[in-house]
């Protein structure tokens, strides 16, 4: 079997999500939707005892975890996800009781999660400009000829949260040397250069870059 995301002895009971179409080794129903694995062979919900749970789908943290909680017997449903090669969670089988429960307890403080996500949400925005405002100034330091729009500039770009980019990795969160000279370089590329024409024109990213070199040392050469 391909590796799990979550490892097996966290999940508990696992069902299936078949990529191929699958019949029941023992009623011989199917396709299925779900199914277990005994002795490697497919089973559908039925004939695991299982068909009496009802399926809720990830998403929802609170509710998934207070469903487990309320039930007696529960099941993580999971798919396997070809290009990563691996089973990754779709959501949880649990008693149509326990979901029921589940919810009221999550409608009960809904309104006290509502508060904590929004305080939550202005803490990151704090901690957000607060460390754009650093990584600013750090260019600023290593280019002090860069001017403070700009330098903002690229740090708010670079630092975006959830963006993948220099500043959100560890590096940059360090505000190493080598990341913020990283940012700075992206943007003189795409902003001071006819790098991206270049690209759109067809040509190679290496050569694009190649050619832009002594332009983009240029500037930096200048802010320096």
């Amino acid at each position: 079997m391909a590796r799990l995301a979550t490892p097996p002895h966290r999940t508990g009971l696992l069902v299936f999500q078949p990529v191929k179409r699958k019949q029941c080794a023992e009623c011989r129903g199917g396709p299925l939707a779900m199914l277990v694995l005994e002795d490697g062979a497919p089973r559908c919900l039925d004939c695991a005892d299982l068909g009496h749970l009802v399926f809720l789908p990830r998403g929802d943290t609170a509710l998934t975890r207070r469903s487990r909680e309320e039930s007696g017997l529960s099941a993580v449903v999971v798919r396997f996800n070809r290009r990563k090669g691996r089973y990754e969670r779709q959501g949880v089988l649990v008693e149509e009781g326990a979901l029921a429960r589940a919810e009221a307890r999550c409608l009960a403080d809904a309104e006290a999660r509502r508060r904590r996500r929004a305080r939550d949400a202005r803490r990151r925005a704090v901690e957000d400009v607060r460390f754009t405002e650093a990584f600013a100034a750090e260019i600023r330091r290593l280019f002090p000829g860069c001017p403070a729009d700009r330098a903002r500039g690229i740090a708010a770009h670079a630092s975006l949260r959830g963006s993948g980019r220099v500043g959100r990795s560890a590096a940059g969160r360090a505000l190493s040397e080598g990341a913020v000279v990283s940012a700075v370089v992206a943007s003189v590329r795409h902003l001071d250069t006819p790098y991206d024409q270049l690209l759109m024109s067809g040509v190679p990213r290496h050569e694009a870059r190649r050619r832009i070199a002594v332009a983009v040392e240029g500037v930096l050469g200048g802010w320096r």
